[in-house]
């Protein structure tokens, strides 16, 4: 019968035919349909604590998510900034070292 938290299947025949002797077997259906209806409770009552979780914690999700939209915009801008700073300050010397070496080549030829 395998285990079930923890209780092998011995221990179950053994608390069943407890059960059978202090309740009878016509009061067994009753008893399985109210322990029934208590699972189907206990997973309603879960799902709802589900639900209102995601719901809850929907407007955190979104203002994390906008925060890291405007951080990665913000990351963007400035690399961008430093990128044509980079190239403002290297076109000059990309313009003296292609003189130099047209001079060169002048001048070897």
């Amino acid at each position: 019968m395998g285990t079930l938290l923890f209780i092998s299947g011995q221990e179950i025949i053994i608390i069943l035919i407890v059960v059978l002797l202090l309740f009878g077997a016509d009061k067994l259906p009753e008893i399985a349909r109210t322990m029934g209806q208590g699972m189907r409770e206990v997973k309603k009552a879960t799902d709802e604590i589900k639900r209102e979780i995601e719901n809850s914690t929907q407007d955190i999700r979104k203002d994390f998510n906008d925060v890291a939209d405007t951080v990665r915009k913000d990351i963007n801008e400035v690399t961008d900034s430093v990128k044509k700073d980079m190239e403002d300050a290297a076109s000059p010397l990309t313009e003296e070292i292609n003189d130099t070496a047209r001079d060169i080549n002048n001048e070897v030829r």
